[in-house]
């Protein structure tokens, strides 16, 4: 059966195969889908969905012609529709290339014996990896990335651990972007690897037993790591002995160690229950013991200081507590830090002879220094902006005598501090070179409220040229899931906008954690919609403040937020001149009924389960994105995915597309690219992903009328 046609009209449908499809610009006419009917039942409601076909019944391996040939056609439609804008995208690119410091590298860090760091080379996509001795000597390249991803169209470098003792380094590699990692073990000593290989990890990689056993989260063949093994260094990974495994559906595990490196911790869980579990990093196959058990509804983690078991928790205030408990009677919790409506306590580090607490106070980022022997001796470290996001780094030592801190806002590049714990002093280490030049003073940044239909005040960081007038084109940006609170952060590709007169704003909308976990909880749920009102009533009252106009918004979002890009152009519009979605979550309704699906059942605490709840199941389509695609028009939309996208399958998008096509009544522009050898984060690669960034900024650009071109 075809599955595609090139369209002259609405009325005439002409089959075609992908590869005949005329590449110009002026000729090329959208792909369109055909509906083959399909529907389906729950809680005596019955929804059509023409569009099922496009998830091919063999995934994830995707094989059907049918299915290929429709994702080639949009590809190429969107080559042909973007080609009037490769000069602009490749200004784009040079000069967001231009931004970076190409011979880059990170701070090091002492860890033991060796001072570590990563280096990017000039024109490099990829990082290398060095230590070298503490006590002086030459740098030691460890791990070379390019030499790894040389050859490959994709290369995702994993998660990377060296034994105590310095001697291996394990590390995880994904080459098609289905994020089931392969381990490899390198012996510092001789350079060489050992035969050791591990498939389908997709966790942290921890020593245990001197260094003679690797633990590990594998991934079952619905991506969910719901075992925990133990690998002896030098056997098969056949033989490797299985820990710990969960049984609950949609629970994940994942193995870590303490900061004083003499437990073996593994946490489970699922986004609204913990459960944590320990045992001594000398005898990682012996008995695990409990914090804590389970209880519906109450996240807990866990880390150690000599016989005590330190535990954040929001088990009896929504914002969490800190409370401690003695190792031999882990679930005998005493607050040592009582929850507070004001200030949200978000994590803690222990070290040897104090602690670090991170939280937020009225959406900013507070660390805190505390005392193990002064309760009340608390030090909190200022930072000078009116809006931006602070935090810990990398702290691996249990014995420090320093902190090592990153700060960022909307026009202060990445900075690393130290922070002398006993002078008090912040030592700046490093701030982002931006080669091509950066001048702050060009900019105002403003953080102001905006008032949503229900009286909530949504935060909102907003920056641009002081020399652009109001009412100007503005993007708006946000996440606004998981209780993810998305940051005021620097970003040098931001500028190829802001530069070129456009606004850009952060919207801290509900569903996020940014004013605390009631924050959050406030956009999940029977409460979900309050994310898709807020993003839009934040658009709406920049316009009425004066900061922009209807039809100049352009926005963007990813994931859970590419379904907040659906749902709002559902709901309003006329706001937007410009949508970018990136892989998005808009096919919410069947996701959710599918517990195949590697994320579904643990997203059920998320958005709800339609399979055991009619009330789930009739909120969920009430404002699931693809469901609500109606006849009215849309903004001119670009869309992107992944074929092997193991988090948002490749066909959500597809089918939105599709049904976009045949019902939106405008000729807006709206464009597919699928890439076919990448998987949730799109091209790998320094470069490559800066290119997809370019294009994303000359489609705003051309459709707000911007790009100085017809």
């Amino acid at each position: 059966m075809i599955a595609l046609a090139a369209v002259a009209s609405l009325a005439t449908a002409l089959p075609v195969n992908a590869q005949d499809i005329e590449l110009t610009k002026d000729t090329i006419q959208p792909p369109r889908a055909e509906q083959r009917e399909h529907s389906y039942t729950h809680h005596g409601i019955t929804i059509s969905d023409p569009w099922a076909w496009l998830r091919d019944q063999s995934y994830p391996t995707i094989d059907d012609e049918d299915v290929l040939d429709y994702v080639r056609a949009e590809n190429a439609y969107f080559e042909a529709k973007m080609a009037g804008q490769q000069d602009l995208v490749e200004e784009l690119f040079t000069e967001m290339r231009a931004r970076i410091k190409e011979d880059d590298s990170s701070v090091p860090q002492k860890d033991g014996d060796y001072l570590y760091w990563s280096e990017f080379e000039t024109g490099g996509q990829y990082r290398k990896y060095y230590r070298r001795p503490v006590a002086g000597g030459d740098a030691e390249l460890i791990l070379d990335s390019p030499a790894l991803a040389e050859g490959l169209e994709y290369f995702s470098l994993g998660a990377m651990s060296v034994s105590e003792d310095g001697r291996y380094l394990a590390y995880t590699t994904d080459t098609t972007g289905g994020e089931f990692y392969t381990a490899y073990i390198k012996d510092l000593q001789t350079g060489k690897l050992l035969e050791d290989r591990i498939s389908n990890v997709n966790s942290g990689l921890i020593w245990a037993a001197d260094d003679s056993v690797l633990v590990y989260g594998r991934a079952n063949e619905n991506w969910r790591v719901d075992r925990i093994f133990a690998h002896t260094i030098g056997q098969p990974s056949d033989d490797d002995v299985e820990i710990y495994h969960e049984e609950t559906l949609g629970y994940t595990a994942s193995p870590s160690v303490s900061a004083n490196r003499q437990w073996l911790i593994i946490a489970t869980g699922d986004n609204e229950t913990s459960e944590v579990l320990f045992t001594s990093i000398d005898d990682p196959m012996g008995d695990l013991k409990v914090v804590r058990r389970r209880q519906v509804g109450v996240e807990y983690g866990a880390d150690f200081r000599d016989d005590t078991v330190f535990i954040w928790t929001n088990d009896d205030h929504v914002n969490f507590r800190l409370a401690t408990a003695p190792i031999a009677d882990p679930s005998n919790w005493t607050t040592l830090i009582e929850g507070s409506d004001e200030f949200y306590l978000t994590g803690f580090d222990l070290f040897k002879d104090f602690y670090i607490t991170e939280g937020r106070l009225n959406g900013l980022d507070q660390v805190q220094l505390r005392y193990y022997d002064d309760p009340d001796r608390v030090e909190t470290i200022a930072f000078p902006e009116a809006t931006y996001s602070a935090g810990t780094g990398n702290n691996p030592e249990w014995e420090m005598d320093r902190i090592r801190l990153t700060y960022e806002s909307p026009i202060t590049p990445d900075t690393v501090y130290d922070y002398h714990v006993a002078s008090k002093d912040l030592e700046t280490l490093k701030v982002q070179e931006i080669p091509s030049g950066f001048d702050p003073s060009l900019y105002t940044v403003e953080r102001l409220e905006v008032r949503a239909r229900d009286g909530a005040m949504v935060p909102v960081s907003i920056v641009y040229r002081k020399d652009r007038p109001m009412g100007g084109p503005l993007h708006l940006y946000a996440y606004g899931a998981y209780g993810f609170a998305y940051p005021p952060n620097f970003s040098t590709t931001r500028f190829s906008l802001i530069d070129r007169g456009v606004a850009y704003a952060i919207a801290h909308i509900r569903g996020g954690d940014d004013l605390g976990r009631n924050w959050y909880l406030q956009g999940k749920m029977a409460e979900r919609t309050n994310t898709f009102n807020d993003f839009v009533d934040v658009g709406r009252g920049l316009v009425d403040l004066g900061y922009t106009a209807e039809g100049k918004v352009s926005a963007s979002g990813g994931s859970a937020g590419g379904e907040l890009m659906g749902a709002i152009v559902n709901q309003d519009p006329a706001l937007f001149g410009a949508i970018v979605a990136h892989v998005p979550f808009v096919d919410v309704l069947n996701t959710m009924l599918d517990d195949t699906l590697p994320l579904t059942p643990g997203e059920w605490p998320e958005w709800g389960n339609p399979i055991e709840s009619k009330a789930a199941f009739t909120h969920i389509l009430s404002y699931s994105p693809y469901d609500q695609v109606t006849r009215q028009g849309y903004p001119p939309m670009l869309v992107t995915a992944g074929l092997n996208d193991p988090r948002v399958t490749y066909w959500e998008p597809a089918k939105w597309v599709a049904k976009l096509r045949e019902y939106k009544t405008d000729d807006n522009i709206l464009l597919l690219k699928t890439n076919m050898g990448a998987g949730h984060g799109g091209k790998s690669g320094r470069f490559e992903g800066l290119r997809e960034t370019a294009e994303e900024a000359a489609f705003i650009l051309w459709q707000l009328g911007l790009n100085g071109q017809d």
